[in-house]
């Protein structure tokens, strides 16, 4: 059994194990970082090595994965000179996931949601609000709220720890103001935070 079936959907282990071993990356699975997901990097020796968190729920996984790969395959392909999320990597990305946007990897009602995310993928599936909210549905509950959930002027704690209360949605994010310093700060409409009982 391959380490994979703990962390994807199962029949998407067996493609990604073939596009692990074409391109010969070494994959880590690693601690949660509160930054990112996943990475890839090439090393000195020339050798490629791509991260991803332990935490990630499997569609998550499997997108972050592909995610990583498709920048192996877009430099590659296109020279280490183009920009890591210009439009040589979104068409990677979009070819390398076509063959896995099928009912019998990922939930039905998710498939639109990936449908409409990758017509024009972004740097980050936590930038694309509708994509984000849709995966982590299938995370473990817990007793966090997304920022467009909370009422104007709810109190809550980000990520940092910091208090903030909720103010107005500028275009696409909130404006909440840190209640020691006064600073503001936008947040996306699908942060997660703590609300705070006042």
């Amino acid at each position: 059994m391959s380490v994979l079936d703990k962390y994807l959907p199962h029949l998407a282990v067996a493609p990604l194990t073939a596009l692990l071993e074409r391109y010969q990356v070494h994959l880590k699975i690693v601690d949660e970082r509160k930054t990112r997901h996943g990475d890839y990097r090439k090393n000195a020796d020339g050798s490629h090595a791509i991260t991803i968190n332990a935490n990630l729920n499997p569609y998550r996984f499997l997108i972050t994965l592909v995610h990583e790969i498709a920048h192996l395959v877009a430099f590659q392909k296109y020279g280490r000179l183009i920009k890591p999320h210009g439009v040589e990597w979104k068409y990677t990305f979009q070819q390398l996931m076509l063959p896995f946007l099928r009912p019998d990897i990922f939930p039905n009602d998710l498939l639109p949601v990936l449908a409409r995310h990758f017509k024009s993928p972004k740097a980050s599936s936590d930038t694309d609000a509708m994509m984000s909210v849709a995966l982590k549905s299938f995370d473990p509950e817990t007793d966090k709220s997304y920022i467009f959930e909370l009422q104007y002027g709810s109190i809550f704690l980000g990520p940092s720890g910091k208090k903030f209360q909720k103010g107005n949605k500028l275009r696409k994010r909130f404006r909440c103001v840190e209640i020691v310093s006064g600073r503001i700060y936008l947040f996306q409409p699908n942060a997660q935070v703590e609300v705070l009982k006042v």
